[in-house]
């Protein structure tokens, strides 16, 4: 069996994306308020992460509360949320079995939710964590955050390579370009 080195995450914020009319980016860091990942989410996803942030009230009659207030009365199952790779640009993350270790697949922004709103513990596989986040910074009104590109959709890459051709950033095109290429089978050998 292998054994997983993981990281214990803190949900830190939503924001909207800039430019963007449907997507979010979380943010999520270590205890320690050391390091961050960004992951990428619908805009539905951040006013439901928002509404558990604000504590609104009718959170406690929503779905994701009221599955977890039952699981946790009605059986001893006990669960945790683990992001272990990165996929066609997404990260893959599952619910486990802390008892079993037996893995049910989530999208990561559906676990985060679910985390949020269950008090579930989620993690990240340490060499995940180390690849692919980045120095925490405190939340700011104008901070601009990083986001790796192999978290990007295709989408998102398509229309990150036309901002970097209109601001006349070419190496950053360039990059961009590599990474879609990468996906699609269409690197050069």
């Amino acid at each position: 069996m292998n054994i997983i080195n993981k990281i214990r995450l803190h949900f830190v914020s939503v924001s909207e994306i800039v430019g963007t009319d449907d997507l979010a980016l979380m943010i999520l860091c270590d205890e320690q308020h050391e390091r961050q990942i960004s992951i990428v989410c619908s805009r539905a996803v951040a006013v439901e992460l928002d509404m558990r942030v604000r504590k609104m009230p009718i959170r406690e009659r929503m779905l994701p509360e009221v599955l977890t207030r039952i699981i946790a009365e009605q059986t001893d199952l006990r669960y945790y949320i683990l992001i272990n790779s990165i996929s066609d640009g997404q990260y893959d993350s599952m619910v486990v079995n802390a008892d079993t270790f037996e893995m049910t697949p989530i999208r990561v922004s559906d676990a985060v939710l679910l985390s949020l709103a269950g008090n579930i513990p989620i993690f990240i596989d340490e060499r995940l964590m180390m690849k692919q986040s980045v120095p925490y910074l405190k939340p700011s009104e104008n901070m601009r955050i990083a986001l790796p590109m192999n978290t990007m959709s295709m989408d998102m890459l398509d229309k990150a390579i036309e901002r970097a051709i209109s601001e006349e950033n070419y190496e950053q095109a360039s990059l961009l370009t590599e990474e879609k290429k990468r996906r699609t089978g269409k690197a050069d050998k």
